[in-house]
């Protein structure tokens, strides 16, 4: 089971997280989220868990629970959908500058 971890401090580990999370079970992966263009992490991370049981035990057992002085957010992840902002829809550009346009 996939587990979203947010409210990462920027130092928080891969590592880190692992050995957090392997009091609960077995860590499937440990992803932190990084920024593509800079490479540093945005504060959120990715854990997967070998069975839904121990994902829901760690869960329970680190939401809210204080990691290198910040406060985590631990729940189930949700499905990812392609619906980001950005880029052309309809020919028009969204996601950028909320609709309005530049005089000069």
């Amino acid at each position: 089971m996939k587990i979203y971890v947010g409210n990462l401090s920027y130092e928080v580990t891969e590592e880190d997280l692992r050995r957090e999370f392997e009091d609960f079970g077995e860590v499937t992966s440990a992803n932190i989220i990084t920024d593509k263009y800079s490479g540093r992490p945005k504060g959120f991370a990715f854990i997967e868990m070998a069975t839904k049981s121990e994902a829901e035990a760690a869960i329970t057992g680190l939401n809210g629970k204080t990691l290198k002085e910040r406060t985590m957010m631990v729940n189930e992840a949700r499905p990812r959908t392609d619906n980001r902002s950005g880029g052309f829809r309809d020919g028009r550009r969204s996601g950028f500058g909320g609709g309005r346009q530049r005089r000069y």
